[in-house]
């Protein structure tokens, strides 16, 4: 791994922004104003293609007038940029939020470059990055990840992630969370300068652009972009919370008309993040694909804004609840993308591709509530919990019904037509998951109970987990749900970290990883479980 120049740490950029470029500084870094560019965020690459990668960075006019600023790039074959193999010019300004990306194209496949901008003069960081390969690869390392939420903790986790060896980083979404200040924030962690900017919850094109400049920010956000390219989509919260096509549970009518709002964090979203812009930001489509060679396929999905159909809530009745979910029509994804998706699997499996790897934000497996007697309960909280969402949740979970309605497990007649896609379409299928902080691993199976495909999704990089939904042991909670979901594998409750999946020709290899700690800067990083998926076998190896 190169030595990369260290982004700021939290403290410089806490401490200082400055007067002169005035409101062009609100995304909180600190510039000298005698400089004739500011390169306020690192850089960063993603959506990487055999021939082409797009390349990021955020500059800011030393002039402190908002204005476009040209911008010179330069791809290299090695760190000291004697060989460059690709460079232009571009520019960047005020109707951009200053972010620039660049496709940069004509590069080898398979290979690892390094980047850099240059504006004015001044020179940005030099980034890492890789081409897909073409036909041969023999192995495919990805890092997994998901819920960064910036005043849970640190993001250790990401800074682990910059310091290993990756092909790519698949970010499942919650790169960022829309809460005020004190909304969902861990108490431990006052003043130790994880508090949000804008203080309210974000709402507004500029309250999602500096939401995102904060988090852009962190030092270790900035090394793990600098080191790794990135392939993501979005969950809810890049939104606000429990999003669906045209609503969302975190959205009133005194925040205003929620397709403005959309409309706004759907522009954020691809001004900040180094994805591929394939559709309008009315459209908002990325769902995509990506190839590994004759190795992998991965799949990227949308199961939260371009056809999802409103969750379901468990304070329905009973008999109402079962019809709705029997409903044929309910969509997690949109026909558009499920046609889509069909096509992908089948071009994939006829292109002799081993693996059809799809990353998506929500867990698919059966997960069902975990079954606990009053009498296990503390006194003191017994009656709070057995008549609270506890209680309501074991009683539906007595009926059948699932745990979470806002996962797949909502959606079961789309599941069941993606299940029925990759029985028909696909070779060895994995699915991908995030959203839920926790680890799981399942067995997927069809209502005739035919083996489907693996499971394997991520913990949070910073967001709570499992462990805080009972005031259990947590190995107790993970027995008991594990009893109640016979298609469950593995499970952690607790721990923050990522998954390092492992692909070759033979099997499919998903090793847990945690930090010890987010409280505290210093962490150590230890592996959970490792579990395997064969080729043809379509379920996790025993």
């Amino acid at each position: 791994m190169p030595q990369f120049q260290h982004a700021l740490s939290r403290r410089r950029f806490l401490a200082a922004t400055s007067v002169s470029l005035g409101a062009l500084a609100l995304r909180g870094y600190p510039v000298q104003a005698a400089a004739a560019a500011h390169f306020t965020h690192g850089v960063a690459s993603g959506d990487p293609l055999q021939d082409r990668v797009i390349l990021w960075t955020r500059v800011l006019p030393g002039s402190g007038l908002a204005q476009d600023i040209g911008v010179q790039w330069e791809v290299a074959d090695d760190e000291s940029f004697e060989h460059i193999v690709a460079r232009g010019e571009s520019s960047t300004g005020p109707a951009r939020d200053y972010t620039l990306k660049i496709d940069a194209t004509g590069l080898l496949a398979g290979k690892q470059y390094f980047y850099r901008f240059i504006a004015q003069g001044e020179q940005s960081a030099v980034g890492q990055t890789r081409t897909l390969p073409a036909a041969g690869v023999e192995s495919l390392q990805l890092a997994v990840l998901s819920c960064s939420n910036f005043p849970q903790g640190y993001f250790n986790v990401y800074r682990a992630v910059a310091q290993r060896d990756y092909d790519v980083v698949v970010h499942l979404g919650d790169y960022i969370y829309e809460y005020g200040l004190g909304g969902y924030a861990n108490p431990l962690m006052a003043g130790k300068g994880r508090e949000v900017r804008p203080e309210h919850e974000i709402v507004s094109l500029e309250d999602y652009r500096m939401r995102y400049g904060l988090y852009r920010s962190d030092a270790d956000l900035q090394l793990v972009h600098q080191a790794h390219p990135f392939i993501c989509v979005w969950d809810d919260h890049e939104i606000t919370n429990n999003t669906w096509e045209t609503g969302a549970q975190n959205h009133n009518e005194g925040e205003g008309d929620f397709a403005v709002r959309r409309l706004a964090a759907i522009q954020a979203f691809y001004e900040w993040l180094p994805i591929r812009e394939s559709s309008s930001v009315e459209e908002g489509i990325i769902y995509r694909s990506f190839d590994f060679g004759n190795l992998a396929s991965l799949i990227m999905l949308d199961t939260r804004l371009v056809g999802r159909d409103e969750q379901l809530s468990h304070e329905l009745g009973i008999d109402t609840l079962r019809s709705e979910l029997a409903k044929q029509t309910r969509s997690i994804m949109g026909s558009e993308q499920e046609r889509w998706f069909d096509e992908e699997l089948r071009n994939s499996k006829e292109s002799g591709i081993t693996w059809q790897i799809i990353g998506q934000q929500l867990l698919m497996g059966k997960l069902y509530p975990p079954q606990f007697s009053d009498e296990v309960f503390d006194p003191a909280q017994r009656e709070q919990i057995v008549n609270g969402r506890y209680g309501m949740l074991r009683a539906r979970g007595r009926q059948g019904f699932p745990l979470n309605l806002d996962a797949w497990d909502g959606y079961p007649a789309n599941r069941e037509r993606v299940f029925d896609s990759i029985r028909k379409n696909a070779n060895n299928a994995v699915v991908l998951a995030g959203d839920s902080h926790s680890s799981w691993a399942f067995d997927l199976r069809d209502e005739a109970g035919h083996a489907v495909a693996v499971e394997f999704a991520t913990p949070s990089v910073t967001s709570p987990g499992f462990e805080n939904f009972l005031p259990l042991p947590p190995q107790q909670v993970e027995e008991a749900t594990l009893a109640a979901s016979p298609e469950l594998k593995y499970m952690r409750a607790n721990g923050r970290g990522w998954i390092d999946l492992h692909i070759n020709a033979a099997k499919s290899a998903a090793t847990w990883q945690f930090v010890s700690t987010i409280l505290e800067t210093e962490f150590t990083v230890s592996s959970g479980a490792t579990l395997e998926c064969y080729a043809g076998q379509h379920r996790i190896k025993t």
